[in-house]
């Protein structure tokens, strides 16, 4: 898709979304609108999952990997999923910045039929410049992928229709911009650099 068809079809899709997280205020969910999407949230095959499948907390997290506020968490939810083995993150690509995001995303999701999405994925968290096609094929080489497999495996129905999805589980949680946690039955708001992850999963796990 020409980059110009691109940025007015996202400007389309992402007018509700800018528009609602310009009032502050207003509140991204309820706990109980969190619940009744639990099975989405949690229970969808095609969602990535990283740490223990068989925990008994999981965070889930919408993000974007042009977004500089999801990698400088990146370090912190790693640190968590090490320290508890009772724990896992449900990842949901919800590409919404730039054209690289949605390059990103669909490489990242065609990269799980090679065994290697938490390598990409935590790499191309890692990270720290501008997000560009070159970075993330030359990404994809430096962790073992097979890139004209990966190439080809992008373009398969299922990985647009999971980034459908998560964009209208995001929209049906008024979640509207990246990262979006949630944990629980409760999504994390405030800044995502003060939210302590392994608090909020004691809390979760408490009740």
């Amino acid at each position: 898709m020409p980059a110009i068809f691109f940025r007015i079809a996202m400007i389309t899709l992402l007018v509700p979304f800018m528009a609602a997280a310009a009032v502050a205020d207003v509140p991204t969910a309820s706990d109980e609108a969190v619940a009744r999407k639990a099975t989405a949230l949690l229970s969808d095959p095609s969602s990535p999952v990283i740490g223990n499948p068989h925990a008994n907390v999981a965070v889930v997290e919408f993000f974007d990997y042009a977004c500089p506020y999801c990698k400088a968490a990146e370090p912190r939810l790693e640190a968590m999923l090490r320290s508890d083995q009772g724990t896992k993150l449900v990842l949901k690509e919800f590409p919404i910045l730039t054209p690289e995001s949605m390059i990103a995303t669909k490489a990242a999701l065609a990269s799980v039929k090679q065994g290697k999405y938490t390598q990409f994925h935590q790499a191309l968290m890692a990270y720290k410049g501008p997000l560009q096609d070159s970075v993330i094929f030359d990404t994809a080489k430096d962790v073992g992928l097979d890139v004209g497999r990966l190439r080809k495996d992008m373009t398969a129905p299922e990985i647009t229709d999971e980034i459908i999805a998560n964009f209208n589980l995001a929209r049906s949680l008024h979640m509207f911009q990246t990262p979006g946690f949630i944990v629980g039955n409760h999504i994390l708001t405030g800044p995502s650099a003060d939210i302590d992850f392994p608090k909020a999963v004691a809390a979760a796990r408490a009740k």
